[in-house]
């Protein structure tokens, strides 16, 4: 069974790039997977997508982001990766990885002073 785990930090200072990667395990990142998604909720709203890297490595974006958000995947340590530039406190959310059924549970940031 594939699970997903996000990690990153969990406060971040505006105008600073955000990090997050999500570990996968119990499968590898590169078998029967068509996207490798980022997903977003902030508070008092609902999901929102951020973007994904396809199998293909090509990747889509959510245009509200203003082209801040890259996602790139490492196959040799199984994980895949959010970087998210210049951000401010609207990017305050719980961040999610998602790939086919699987959800990672959720890593809070706060975008803050």
């Amino acid at each position: 069974q594939v699970r997903l785990r996000e990690s990153g930090p969990g406060l971040v200072k505006p105008s600073q790039t955000l990090s997050l990667t999500c570990a996968v395990t119990g499968g590898s990142i590169m078998t029967n997977y068509i996207y490798w998604t980022w997903i977003r909720r902030p508070p008092g709203k609902g999901l929102e997508l951020i973007g994904y890297i396809a199998y293909s490595g090509s990747t889509f974006y959510n245009t509200a982001l203003d082209g801040r958000a890259s996602i790139s995947r490492e196959p040799s340590t199984n994980q895949f990766t959010l970087n998210l530039t210049s951000v401010t406190p609207e990017d305050t959310a719980i961040y999610y990885c998602n790939i086919g059924d699987a959800w990672g549970q959720g890593t809070q940031v706060t975008v803050s002073t």
